[in-house]
């Protein structure tokens, strides 16, 4: 199914892991935790010993393996999830503990995702959601994709994350008017673009323990990028956590222009472009809370005097909220 396969399986050698990675270490640990006092992960409370003892021998036809998905929850007690995918079948291979997450963290009772659809972007029926310019300092949607045919972090190597730069480059050197603009790669970067990509906030680093863990920083910062258009409103990461991250954003409060951008982009690069997704899933991602639109929207807000009050941790989650 992915074109990819025969010649990644020969790149696919893994050095030899500390002893932790080892499925039955990992397990160990993961299962002599206590719940919820010593670990209260998706990934704790989802894989009992019978799940463990019918998924431990499996593996996809990429050779991701159960340790591949389970390393970073294991290492890491305080994860809220725990759980990664190895590679787009690891939804398949290992389906009874990725859904069982899914469920829990999508609050589902079943997994049946629609098929992709943008709507018609010339009838939304939103537009700027703060017109006096009172609340809103800045509006940000964005989406993950994931290349068809290549591992996720867990599994990928540098080859194949070299690969997937260059296809990306060379699709968004096709982007036109507005979404038009520049890869910058990390590796060889010189200081004035790094500064000014910090400066930008639109930088990545490698410097989160739970992703390091599952190998989303193996070869840094080689195959990593970031492209953005010179008005900076348009944005793709590539190879942060997941594949690709395409982002659109803007100041104030005009959520029908930035949902627009952002799918005039995404339209732009499936053209030359293929992402992998599964039926009822969506389209697949690293981590599966993102799955299915993988479309998160967000914005700042001006709430100086909440911001201040002792219970605001408090309010946020009654709301679902995540304050950053």
């Amino acid at each position: 199914m992915y074109k990819n396969y025969c010649n990644q399986l020969e790149q696919q050698k893994q050095p030899q892991q500390e002893k932790m990675s080892d499925l039955a270490e990992l397990w160990k640990k993961l299962s002599g935790a206590k719940y919820p006092d010593e670990c209260k992960s998706l990934l704790k409370q989802c894989l009992t010993q019978e799940l463990f003892d019918q998924l431990k021998d499996k593996k996809t036809s990429l050779n991701g393996t159960l340790a591949d998905c389970i390393r970073s929850g294991a290492k890491n007690l305080d994860s809220g999830v725990g759980l990664y995918a190895c590679d787009p079948e690891a939804y398949t291979t290992f389906k009874p503990l990725f859904d069982a997450v899914i469920k829990m963290y999508h609050k589902v009772d079943t997994i049946n995702h629609p098929k992709p659809d943008f709507g018609d972007i010339s009838k939304l029926d939103f537009g700027d959601i703060d017109p006096s310019g009172e609340m809103i300092v800045s509006t940000r949607v964005r989406v993950g994709r994931s290349h068809d045919g290549y591992s996720f972090p867990p599994c990928s190597n540098k080859e194949a994350r070299i690969d997937m730069l260059k296809k990306t480059e060379e699709a968004c050197a096709t982007l036109p008017g507005e979404l038009a603009g520049k890869m910058y790669r990390l590796e060889g970067m010189s200081k004035t673009d790094e500064q000014q990509l910090i400066d930008d906030h639109f930088l990545f680093k490698n410097d989160d323990r739970m992703l390091g863990d599952a190998g989303g920083y193996a070869d840094w910062p080689i195959g990593r990028g970031i492209f953005h258009n010179p008005k900076k409103t348009f944005l793709v990461w590539v190879n942060e956590e997941d594949h690709l991250r395409f982002i659109s954003m803007q100041m104030g409060g005009n959520l029908g222009e930035v949902y627009k951008r952002l799918v005039n982009g995404i339209q732009e690069l499936e053209k030359k472009l293929t992402f992998a997704k599964k039926d009822g899933y969506g389209y697949l991602t690293f981590c599966p809370t993102n799955l299915g639109t993988t479309c998160r929207a967000s914005v700042h807000i001006k709430i100086p005097k909440l911001s201040k009050l002792p219970e605001f941790k408090e309010f946020c989650e009654k709301l679902n909220l995540q304050p950053r």
